[in-house]
């Protein structure tokens, strides 16, 4: 397992591999971006932004998405996966918006996960990216690099990925942090062909060691 010391010099190096780490999914406010992280569940944020092109301009406002019938904001989000299940929760969502938040997303992160088809990781992701609050999202890039590099244990569940992470991180790095890991597990430590020849964090990481067969006793001193 890494050591905080060890932890923070993975951090430091995944930041100057991803300066400008960021939000992909293309959103103009707040509710925007509830609906576009609510549909990249199981799906890139490529599909999701090709989507939501359209999809943001017929629906502007939560009323807009109750306007029409279910099956037909269905057809409008049907290549995304999981269409079905995801255009339900929308459009109850929205309703719930609409009656108990005056039409306006909450800004509390609890709250938000009272919505329907809106989990801990969404409302994670809105806090942060809409209202600059400090949280850290764990999706599965995140929790792949943070299990691969040995900071958490195979069988730890993303609520402990998130927990140990920001135990290890100073609370003004926690959004930051969200977004260089998910850039170093969306294009270098990808879950197929991670780029292990060439990452400054093999010394320290127990997956890329074992993929590159190297003993324990081959590893660099500790930085």
């Amino acid at each position: 397992m890494l050591t905080k010391t060890q932890w923070q010099f993975c951090l430091q190096e995944i930041g100057e591999m991803f300066p400008d780490a960021r939000c992909e999914l293309v959103h103009d406010n707040p509710f925007e971006l509830l609906v576009a992280t609510l549909l990249s569940a199981q799906c890139t944020d490529v599909l999701v932004n090709k989507v939501t092109k359209d999809l943001f301009q017929k629906y502007r406002r939560p009323e807009d998405y109750l306007a029409v019938p279910l099956e037909e904001l269905q057809n409008d989000i049907r290549s995304i996966g999981l269409f079905r299940n995801k255009a339900k929760n929308i459009q109850a969502m929205s309703r719930m918006i609409i009656e108990q938040f005056g039409g306006e997303v909450p800004q509390d992160r609890d709250v938000l996960t009272t919505l329907p088809g809106v989990g801990r990781k969404t409302a994670n992701v809105v806090v942060s990216v809409a209202f600059d609050v400090p949280a850290l999202a764990v999706d599965t890039h995140v929790e792949r690099v943070a299990k691969r590099l040995g900071m958490n244990r195979w069988k730890d569940t993303p609520l402990q990925v998130e927990e140990k992470i920001m135990r290890w991180t100073s609370r003004e790095e926690w959004s930051r942090t969200h977004h260089r890991l998910i850039f170093f597990g969306r294009y270098h430590c990808k879950a197929q062909n991670p780029r292990c020849e060439i990452c400054p964090l093999l010394p320290l990481c127990r997956e890329g060691r074992k993929r590159m067969g190297i003993r324990k006793d081959e590893l660099l001193p500790e930085r």
